[in-house]
């Protein structure tokens, strides 16, 4: 079964919704308005608990907006297609994808997004067109070169996921998002721990300093 429905970004699917229109096909865009209605109902759901969890004691409020993709990823790629209806499989990975991309802009804060390539391709080609004009911008330029590092990097594993899911979709089919499902828990549980380090640290520091303090009283009693 192939759901044939791009599901990373909705800019095609506006084209298809205003195409149908045009051909007087009512029914048949009705479809591609629940496409992007999913896609930003990911995205808001994604912010929503990052907000509410953010303002609690939680080591990351990251991590409730990744286990709901996961969740998401493994619900479509244990589906069987004898029941799951293809638009409904598309709806949950538009879904999903909308909670991936608004995660990553806040967590980068607008700077990246990681379902589609175009705004990484734009703001590359405009930071590598910054470079010509080095003298101009040498108080930006370690910003700049640490920007399309980081751009490229993405440019090149998403390149790297498309070939891998190439491979791996004709023998494995929806069971390629396990792989996706292992590459979030992953990067789930390295920002819990890495946070839960930095917290452990700064509370040493500052245990350690207060301890600095005390015998320095001590000493000038």
């Amino acid at each position: 079964m192939q759901l044939q429905v791009l599901t990373t970004n909705v800019t095609g699917h506006f084209a298809y919704f205003a195409e149908n229109i045009v051909l007087h096909k009512y029914a048949s865009s009705i479809v591609f308005v629940f496409y992007v209605a999913a896609f930003m109902l990911g995205a808001f759901c994604s912010s929503l608990l990052i907000e509410l969890f953010s303002r609690r004691s939680v080591a990351s409020p990251y991590i409730f907006p990744i286990s709901v993709e996961i969740i998401c990823l493994l619900f479509v790629a244990l589906s069987s297609s004898t029941w799951a209806n293809a638009n409904v499989l598309a709806l949950v990975l538009l879904f999903g994808m909308g909670l991936q991309n608004a995660l990553v802009t806040r967590v980068s804060n607008s700077v990246v997004r990681t379902t589609h390539l175009t705004g990484l391709f734009t703001d590359l080609g405009i930071e590598l067109s910054l470079f010509i004009f080095r003298k101009r911008y040498k108080h930006r330029l370690k910003n700049l070169k640490q920007g399309v590092y980081l751009k490229c990097f993405i440019i090149f594993f998403f390149f790297i996921g498309s070939i891998l899911g190439g491979f791996l979709v004709p023998q494995f089919h929806f069971k390629t998002l396990l792989v996706a499902v292992g590459c979030l828990i992953i990067a789930m549980f390295y920002d819990y721990f890495k946070l839960s380090f930095f917290h452990l640290k700064r509370r040493l520091s500052h245990h350690n300093r207060y301890r600095w303090k005390t015998k320095s009283s001590e000493r000038n009693l």
